[in-house]
């Protein structure tokens, strides 16, 4: 009595060898990521110490807002402006679910009010203006929050003589917000109009993705437009285009490099040259 027969004993050690596997696969997972453009498995690891590029084709990943703001400005000189400012279902739209419940899950995922953190920093000592998009809060969409912050951050750009740079990343005009949303894309323009009418420099910096009403709006009327490699660049999406003209797409459309080539952009900047860049830029322009 209580001794296990040999075929018992070959089944829990089968069973046993089984969940040392599976715990293993899933540590695996934690170290391993795969890369979204070129397929290869990568080390997180490695590609966090890379400023999240993938060390195999250069693919930059998406990059958390804070993470941005440790690149870019000199240590602690990045202050966030109106923080405070927070959406509101003033539609009471629902789809899958109420567009409520969506703002406040977004909120507690994020830890933000909204899709845009807006702020004033230095790069080697030069004052400027930025907006960097998170496309974890509802897919970097512009709705009326990040439109009125981005409008904010623009007219005290024109009023206190600073320039203006934003980080661009979105799937596009919150359709939550409706019209609304749409609202935002001619508010933000008319403001980046009127800073770019006082001569002040206007850059934008368009990471992987940038789509829809922010490309058409806040994205493509920088004085300056900086893509990252690799990075998706468009309006509608390329399936959308291809259904719609029924031709096939050129190889890399959409891409950072293909907008270059055609015009579209004025440089592709690696992340580990990017705070350079962009100094010598506005050591240039603010001038």
């Amino acid at each position: 009595m209580g001794m296990f027969t040999k075929k018992e004993k070959e089944i829990q050690l089968h069973h046993a060898e089984r969940e040392a596997q599976r715990k293993a696969d899933k540590g695996d997972e934690a170290e391993w990521m795969k890369c979204k453009f070129c397929k290869e498995q990568v080390l997180r690891e490695e590609v966090e110490k890379n400023l999240d590029v993938c060390p195999k084709c250069s693919y930059h990943f998406p990059m958390s807002v804070d993470k941005r703001i440790a690149l870019v400005f000199d240590r602690g000189s990045f202050i966030e402006y109106y923080k405070d400012v927070a959406g509101v279902d003033f539609l009471e739209f629902t789809d899958l679910k109420s567009y409520k419940s969506r703002l406040t899950e977004a909120k507690e995922a994020t830890g933000r009010n909204d899709t845009v953190v807006c702020g004033k920093g230095r790069i080697e000592g030069m004052e400027l203006l930025c907006a960097i998009f998170d496309f974890g809060f509802l897919g970097g969409s512009l709705g009326s929050v990040a439109g009125e912050k981005i409008t904010r951050l623009l007219e005290e750009g024109r009023e206190r003589r600073l320039p203006v740079l934003i980080f661009c990343a979105s799937g596009g005009a919150r359709m939550q917000e409706g019209v609304v949303s749409l609202m935002q894309m001619a508010k933000v323009s008319g403001a980046i109009e009127r800073l770019k009418a006082s001569r002040i420099p206007y850059i934008t910096v368009l990471t992987d993705a940038t789509t829809g009403g922010v490309t058409a709006s806040v994205g493509m009327l920088g004085d300056i437009i900086i893509g990252e490699p690799r990075a998706m660049i468009g309006f509608a999406g390329a399936v959308v285009i291809k259904e719609t003209i029924r031709e096939e797409l050129p190889h890399g459309f959409q891409r950072a490099e293909f907008l270059l080539e055609h015009g579209m952009i004025d440089l592709v900047c690696h992340r580990s040259e990017l705070r350079q860049k962009l100094y010598n830029i506005l050591s240039l322009v603010a001038a």
